[in-house]
């Protein structure tokens, strides 16, 4: 049993590959013998998470996730931690596995109860009633059995996935169990860890429950970034020129943001080239920032972030830059250009050199025809719908930023979180794709790396202190 961490790299599975694979398993292993390992891990894990809980409250519900819980119950039972079960079965319609659980559960002597009890915060709370079962929005008893647990003052460990969480999307479908920990078995899925995934599952862990057998994976939970020491004969020009192409009229902050976070991200040169000609810099606090007219920008030998508070008027500049930048990053105003001109989606789609995209949902939505509520349905299917309709890599941002390229399997980002909800950390996070891009990485290792790194400085970021763009920027030195 492994507690997920942004440490390494974890192989994800849909709903559709897990079903695959625990086919294969039960037909290897023989009947209830899965059910019985689960059961135990969740047992362990329980006992691991709440040694003093004075009650353990099961809710199982009529599948084998169900049957999963009564088998933990049966050893919660012998181990002496008397657990109490709220169980939502039918005996005429159990299959055969969970029949066995049940039974066995109950030869254990463990309590069955419609009655849910008081539990404190040192008492533990397990929810076992759908798993990878969810299809449709809970009623009745289920919902009761959820908005117990959500109400419950002890912690709740959710056994495969938080009831109505999709395993594949990461999105509910209606009302939801909200985990402290919860126990993957046999798989890690996608839902886990994008849209509602990170905020409902709490702590994963996994259990692989068997050995060796696998099927090809749907994603990849991101790991970290390779380290890479700096030779000492090295100079500026060995990591690369960035350009940021952006900061219209009122919006010149947002280009000085990417600007240094490519420099703090460790571009050898970092050019700035405002479409507001009218004001003076604001970058006094970063002199190593060049700044340049527009029009002077050598394109074809920078790697180039182009939107970042590029309003209206970067559309001009788009077919220039779509034509000749050596790398692009393509951000905010820029996607929203793309969005609305049918000419610069061809010049898009025709563009031969390393393309990123960093859209948000809404922005997602536009490049797409659709709408927001459609992208944060499936976002691992919209980054792969517009990765194929522009030949570009994609990173969607948002809780579980999502990476993909034409013909590969995304990328979930493992690190972030909700103080980077502040304005101007998407422009930090075009300039550090486009210092990674100069520095020589692929397409995918900018997106990835640059992901990873923005995240994970949020996670380490000081208790107390504000984050601010800015500061984030600066931080990545």
């Amino acid at each position: 049993m492994h507690p997920i961490t942004p440490e390494r790299a974890w192989a994800l599975h849909g709903s559709a590959a897990t079903r695959q694979l625990e086919a294969r398993a039960i037909a290897a292993a023989g009947p209830h013998v899965l059910m019985q390992r689960a059961g135990l891990a969740t047992a362990r894990l329980a006992l691991a998470l709440a040694p003093h809980a004075r009650q353990v409250w099961i809710a199982c519900g009529p599948g084998n996730n169900g049957g999963d819980g009564l088998e933990a119950a049966m050893h919660l039972q012998h181990w002496g931690k008397r657990p109490r079960v709220r169980w939502l079965g039918d005996e005429q319609r159990l299959a055969p596995d969970a029949a066995a659980s049940l039974a066995r559960a109950r030869a254990a002597g463990v309590l069955f109860t419609d009655a849910m009890p008081e539990l404190q915060s040192q008492d533990l709370a397990i929810d076992a009633l759908l798993g990878l079962g969810n299809a449709r929005a809970a009623t009745g008893d289920l919902a009761a059995c959820i908005a117990a647990l959500n109400a419950s003052a002890a912690p709740v460990l959710a056994i495969d996935l938080p009831t109505g969480l999709a395993a594949d999307t990461g999105q509910a479908h209606g009302p939801a169990v909200r985990a402290r920990h919860t126990l993957s078995l046999l798989t890690l899925k996608p839902g886990l860890f994008t849209g509602m995934g990170r905020d409902l599952a709490g702590q994963v862990w996994f259990d692989a429950l068997q050995d060796g057998d696998t099927v090809p994976s749907d994603a990849t939970l991101a790991g970290p970034p390779p380290a890479r020491a700096r030779a000492h004969a090295s100079h500026k020009g060995s990591y690369g020129d960035v350009a940021v192409l952006g900061g219209a009229p009122g919006m010149r902050g947002a280009a000085v943001l990417a600007a240094s976070a490519a420099l703090h991200a460790g571009a050898g040169r970092v050019y700035v080239a405002a479409l507001d000609a009218g004001t003076v810099d604001l970058a006094a606090d970063a002199p190593e920032l060049m700044w340049r007219a527009p029009p002077e920008l050598a394109l074809a030998r920078l790697a180039v972030a182009c939107g970042c508070g590029g309003g209206p008027q970067v559309a001009a500049w788009l077919p220039r830059v779509l034509a000749e930048a050596a790398q692009l990053v393509l951000d905010a105003d820029a996607l929203n250009a793309v969005a609305a001109d049918t000419g610069l989606q061809d010049a898009l789609r025709w563009r031969a050199q390393p393309t990123v995209l960093t859209p948000h949902p809404l922005e997602a939505a536009r490049l797409l025809g659709s709408s927001t509520t459609a992208v944060q349905a499936d976002r691992l299917a919209a980054a792969r719908a517009l990765a194929a309709r522009f030949g570009a890599v994609v990173l969607l941002k948002g809780s579980g930023t999502v990476v993909t390229e034409p013909g590969r399997a995304p990328a979930i980002n493992p690190t972030g979180n909700a103080r980077l909800a502040t304005a101007g950390t998407g422009d930090v996070l075009a300039g550090f794709v486009a210092a990674h891009l100069a520095a020589g990485s692929t397409a995918w290792e900018a997106a990835c790396h640059a992901a990873y790194a923005h995240g994970a400085l949020a996670d380490t970021w000081p208790a107390g202190r504000a984050l601010t763009a800015s500061a984030l920027a600066r931080a990545a030195a």
